[in-house]
């Protein structure tokens, strides 16, 4: 699918992955469409997350990429140094047309063993946007210089870019869930935002709107963990312990990052609050307002309907949240 979206290309192709890692096949088949569309005169960029956390930092997992290999490509590179903040974008523009985004890395563990949900769009006005963002990654080469983006509607619906639209964002959310009346569905590793756990712990305890989702179980744990040793933190553990066992969530027990493991997160990033859906790259976390991260956020019931359909489906998949 993603070798049949890069291969319609006929001027542009603007990327930003935050990891990359295939075997022979996938790597054949995705980048070598992004070969034979740069040979047949395609301009493409590449922007990825160079990755240059102290070596005794290893929270969160980080990227497999290697650098060595994407500027190896035969076309403009771009490693744009991801820590304390990452380069998290998952995106692809073409033609300045078209959008590929969501939450879903170019990895064969993306692909085969972690949950994701992908968006394509056809709209200039949105691309646009991206185009905007991609930009200002690709002059400035900071992430703390990246998402200054209009949110205001375009073809009916808003873009969404960290950092410098990351807190607005997480109070976006915030928002929409408070003002829910029927129905909110999360899928997210993590849920840490400020804003947007206190309203949850809010909602779960008014109890007055079918509330649910998924987690990533382990990283929860871990979360959890490094909240023990933080006293700035004191509020926030027991709300997600309220928010995570007074609805019905979900978590999926993944593998405990190290070197070489594989990666099986509960990698889905998208919340439902009655008809209005947000879906993207941006984790429900703090972290993730700090992030280059990129959001939809999209009014359609049956939009809607069908993405809170998937977040109960993956949430059938795991044990309810049990938290020691």
């Amino acid at each position: 699918m993603l070798a049949s979206f890069l291969e319609r290309a006929e001027r542009t192709l603007d990327i930003a992955v935050y990891d990359v890692n295939l075997a022979d096949e996938t790597e054949s088949l995705v980048l070598g469409t992004l070969r034979a569309a740069a040979a047949r005169g395609v301009e493409v960029r590449f922007l990825y997350n160079l990755d240059d956390r102290p070596p005794t930092v290893p929270a969160p997992p980080p990227p497999k990429t290697r650098p060595e290999e994407i500027e190896a490509l035969p076309f403009p590179t771009l490693g744009v140094p991801g820590w304390p903040d990452l380069m998290h974008h998952k995106y692809v523009i073409r033609d300045g047309a078209s959008i590929w985004t969501g939450s879903a890395n170019w990895t064969d563990d993306s692909w085969s063993r972690e949950e994701n949900v992908i968006a394509f769009v056809d709209s200039n006005a949105v691309a646009q946007r991206y185009a905007e963002d991609f930009g200002q990654l690709w002059q400035n080469k900071q992430v703390q210089r990246s998402g200054k983006v209009s949110s205001e509607p375009v073809d009916g619906i808003r873009t969404w870019f960290s950092p410098k639209r990351g807190e607005k964002l997480a109070h976006r959310i915030a928002r929409a869930i408070a003002a829910a009346e029927r129905r909110v569905r999360i899928a997210s590793p993590v849920i840490t935002s400020g804003p947007i756990l206190g309203t949850l712990a809010e909602a779960v305890g008014d109890g007055k709107v079918d509330l649910a989702g998924v987690v990533d179980i382990t990283q929860i744990e871990e979360v959890l963990a490094q909240w023990a040793g933080n006293p700035v933190n004191t509020w926030k553990a027991p709300a997600l312990r309220a928010a995570l066992t007074g609805a019905p969530f979900s978590g999926k027990r993944s593998t405990p990052y190290g070197p070489g493991t594989v990666h099986d997160y509960m990698h889905a990033k998208v919340t439902i609050c009655d008809d209005t859906v947000f879906v993207g790259s941006f984790n429900l976390s703090h972290s993730g307002e700090s992030n280059a991260e990129n959001v939809l956020e999209i009014e359609d019931a049956a939009l809607a309907e069908r993405l809170a359909g998937y977040v109960d489906e993956v949430r059938a998949r795991y044990p309810a949240v049990r938290l020691a």
